[in-house]
C-alpha cells in the first residue's frame, strides 16, 4: 500500500467524466429545434430529441443567471409558450434537469433552481458518512490559504496555463472533535479573486454555498478517483492516527455549467468511524 504524504500535490491523476454538450444560444428556437441540431459539417448532421434542445436552452438560462439559485423558474406552461413546444416536451426536459440536481421540484410550489444552501445539498459532494449516528457537516480548521501559481498537473486538470494564478487552501475537517479529513484545494484565481482565509473562517455554511453566493460559481457535477494509501508522518499527525494507518485518498475535479472545471480537491479520509458511501442508480 502506498504512503500518503500530508502534501497531496503530487498524488493526483487526471479525473475523467462525461462531457456535456454545449448549450445552444438563448432566444427563440432555431431551425434546429424542429429536430436537427447545428453540425460542424453539412455532410454529417447531428440529430437530438426536441426535449434535449429545450433542456439545453433552460440550462443556458441557468448559466446566464436569468434564474438564480433558490429562485422559482417559470411554469411548464409558461416555458412551453416561450419555446413554442408542448408542455410534455418541457416536462421531460425538466425531469432530466431535476435528475441532474440542476433544479428541484417542490410539491404544490413549482420548480426551483437548486442551491448548495439547501440542507440536502450539503451531502451531495460530501460522501463520507458516519458508521453510527446521523450524518452532519464537519467543522473546518484552515491550515493555509494563499494565492499562488498553478503547478503543471493542477493547471492541466483545471484547464489553465501552467503558472496561472490559483487559490490554494489546506484544511482539516473534524467530526465531533475528531480530525477525519485532510484536504488540499486549488481554485482558479481569476474566478475566486478576493477569497481570503478570513472570509473562509467567517463563513459558517458549506464551502460550495460560499462559492455560489459570493463568487457566482455553482458546482454541477464532479469526477472523482479514490485509492487506498498509508498515512505518512505529516498526515498521521494532522489526523491523529498512527503512521502507516490505512486511509482513503480521493482526487476530485468539480465542474460548473458548460463542463468548465472550477475546483481541484485532493483529500485524505480516515475511516476509523466513517465510510465512503456512493448510491448507485
Amino acid at each position: 500500500m502506498n504512503s500518503a504524504p500530508s502534501n497531496l500535490t503530487n498524488q493526483g491523476a487526471a479525473a475523467s467524466g462525461t462531457v456535456s454538450p454545449t448549450a445552444p444560444s438563448a432566444g427563440p428556437l432555431a431551425p434546429a429545434a424542429a429536430g436537427q441540431a447545428a453540425s460542424p459539417s453539412a455532410s454529417s448532421p447531428t440529430f437530438s430529441p426536441l426535449y434535449q434542445q429545450i433542456k439545453a436552452l433552460i440550462t443556458q438560462s441557468l448559466q446566464s443567471g436569468e434564474w438564480k439559485p433558490g429562485e422559482l423558474i417559470p411554469s411548464e406552461v409558461e416555458l412551453a409558450a416561450r419555446f413554442k413546444v408542448s408542455q410534455g416536451t418541457v416536462r421531460k426536459a425538466i425531469d432530466e434537469l431535476a435528475a441532474e440536481n440542476l433544479v428541484m421540484r417542490k410539491q404544490g410550489k413549482g420548480t426551483f433552481v437548486s442551491t448548495h444552501h439547501e440542507a440536502r445539498a450539503h451531502f451531495r459532494f460530501l460522501r463520507l458518512m458516519p458508521d453510527e449516528g446521523v450524518p452532519h457537516y464537519p467543522e473546518s480548521k484552515f491550515i493555509e490559504v494563499k494565492r499562488t501559481r498553478a503547478p503543471a498537473d493542477v493547471a492541466r486538470l483545471l484547464e489553465l496555463k501552467s503558472g496561472d494564478a490559483v487559490v490554494f487552501i489546506k484544511r482539516v475537517q473534524s467530526f465531533d472533535g475528531m480530525p477525519t479529513i485532510v484536504e488540499e484545494l486549488w481554485l482558479p484565481g481569476l474566478i475566486f479573486k478576493g477569497l481570503t482565509a478570513e472570509r473562509l473562517v467567517e463563513y459558517k455554511g458549506p464551502m460550495y454555498g460560499l462559492f455560489e453566493s459570493e463568487f457566482g460559481t455553482r458546482m454541477i457535477r464532479a469526477a472523482e478517483k479514490i485509492r487506498a494509501v498509508c498515512a505518512d508522518e505529516g498526515a498521521a499527525s494532522l489526523l491523529q492516527v498512527a503512521q502507516g494507518t490505512p486511509l482513503l485518498m480521493a482526487e476530485r475535479v468539480s465542474f460548473t455549467y458548460g463542463d468548465k472545471p472550477v475546483e481541484l480537491r485532493r483529500g485524505l479520509y480516515s475511516t476509523e468511524r466513517h465510510h465512503y458511501q456512493n448510491d448507485l442508480n
